[in-house]
């Protein structure tokens, strides 16, 4: 790889001569309105033969004939010109020039010296940044007129003001500074209630790593997965709260008061939750505790289980030929055992969605058919879903539980009943097939 142009986007601005882009065809036409969009001044010469290049500190050769590109560069070589560029001809070239994103006041450069890399990984940053970052950086430079305190500075960057900006609401700047100032004189700290996801990190909202990449401790559940874990940097404070079926070594009043006190202290507290906070999560009840004290938090959604995993499962939870509507149902409530309206769930024309039935799937299935479902309606249970471990057992209402006991299944589960079940074995992508062949290291679904 050739040296890289550490900066004609900075260092050359100042001179007109010093970056010369020679050619015509579409790619010069494109490179040289990039080079002006990003401020870059940039002098355009079409004439190969004719052109100086004396004085230059930067020859662009991009030409749509090769040869006259390879002619611009041996004239600048000639010439002892330290910097030139030409993708045509290697042997000349000396240094890479960077693919640029801009972001309001602040560029990225991307150098690859595959121009296709470099397009694919400046379409990665761009889809990696929020949007709005440019407006951010806006205002982090009224900010950081405002004082150089790198705590005071990192407020701007991930607090409150910074969200509304990022999410398009306008702000009242002197109002914000406010807030900040407020803040940093209080030191207290906020809450952060994210959904994790069903599981895979890719289904994470970019908000949710947003914050998570902010956070100073997190409090997370058992059913979150290591990979989204890794995730957190390194100095976040790790407590796991999770809880299993009868078992709740920290209980859920704990948390609550332990969110507290971490925030009181100025913390960024991540609340991390498997699926979606508010889809039998147990969000709202921790906000009202957090309301009560007067601890400010954020809510970030994630992708509930049902929808993440019947999609990895190849199970569509509505389908106009199967399935008009879709009901979610939980496997237990607060006082332990089941508490469940199956009348509900048996309305023709439905999907039903049961969320940590493992330890209850016979009951379950039992009461569905004791209320008028079909015994043969098939039914699904999708066993680490969306992870590399997923595996989905098919049957139907009345064999399934015996299918499962037969296997050596663990949670996190869901439960899917309905017609749309039938639809797994044309549907069924992440496996690769249904019955598990063609995924490396996945076990045959059992069928």
């Amino acid at each position: 790889m050739h040296d890289i142009v550490n900066g004609p986007i900075v260092s050359l601005r100042a001179d007109a001569g010093a970056c010369l882009l020679i050619g015509e065809g579409p790619q010069a036409d494109a490179l040289h309105a990039d080079l002006i969009s990003q401020g870059v001044i940039c002098r355009r010469e079409t004439n190969v033969e004719e052109v100086d290049v004396a004085g230059c500190g930067l020859v662009l050769a991009v030409d749509s004939d090769p040869q006259r590109n390879r002619q611009t560069l041996t004239r600048a070589r000639d010439q002892g010109i330290a910097l030139r560029y030409g993708p045509d001809c290697p042997e000349l070239s000396t240094v890479d020039l960077p693919a640029v994103q801009p972001l309001g006041p602040a560029r990225v450069a991307i150098v690859h010296d595959d121009e296709l890399v470099r397009d694919d990984l400046q379409l990665r940053v761009r889809a990696g940044l929020p949007w709005r970052y440019g407006s951010l950086l806006d205002w982090y430079g009224q900010v950081r007129a405002e004082s150089d305190d790198p705590v005071f500075l990192r407020q701007a960057l991930s607090g409150p003001t910074a969200e509304n900006l990022l999410a398009g609401r306008a702000i009242d700047p002197e109002a914000a500074l406010a807030d900040i100032r407020r803040q940093h004189a209080d030191a207290s700290g906020e809450v952060y209630l994210i959904g994790a996801g069903p599981g895979d990190p890719d289904l994470l909202t970019q908000r949710a790593v947003r914050l998570l990449r902010t956070a100073d401790v997190v409090l997370y559940d058992r059913l979150v997965a290591p990979a989204i874990l890794s995730l957190l940097p390194a100095q976040c404070q790790r407590i796991n709260v999770g809880k299993q079926k009868d078992r709740h070594p920290v209980p859920q009043d704990e948390i609550n008061v332990l969110l507290r006190d971490l925030a009181q202290q100025g913390r960024r507290v991540a609340r991390l939750k498997g699926g979606d906070p508010f889809i039998f999560g147990r969000g709202g009840e921790e906000l009202d505790r957090l309301l009560e004290w007067g601890i400010p938090f954020q809510v970030v959604p994630g992708i509930t289980a049902a929808s993440g995993c019947a999609a990895y499962a190849g199970i569509p939870l509505t389908h106009r030929d199967y399935a008009q509507s879709c009901i979610f149902v939980t496997g237990h409530r607060r006082q332990g055992g089941m508490d469940v309206d199956f009348p509900a769930l048996v309305r023709p024309g439905q999907t039903v969605v049961c969320y940590m039935g493992l330890h209850t799937l016979g009951p379950l299935c039992a009461g569905m058919r004791e209320h008028g479902m079909d015994p043969d309606m098939p039914a699904a249970l999708v066993e680490q879903g969306t992870t590399e471990r997923q595996r989905v057992v098919v049957g139907t209402i009345s064999d399934l539980p015996e299918r499962v006991a037969a296997l050596d299944v663990h949670a996190p589960t869901l439960l899917i009943v309905g017609e749309v079940v039938r639809l797994r074995d044309r549907l069924a992508w992440f496996e690769g097939r249904a019955d598990g062949d063609g995924f490396p290291g996945k076990d045959p679904t059992p069928s």
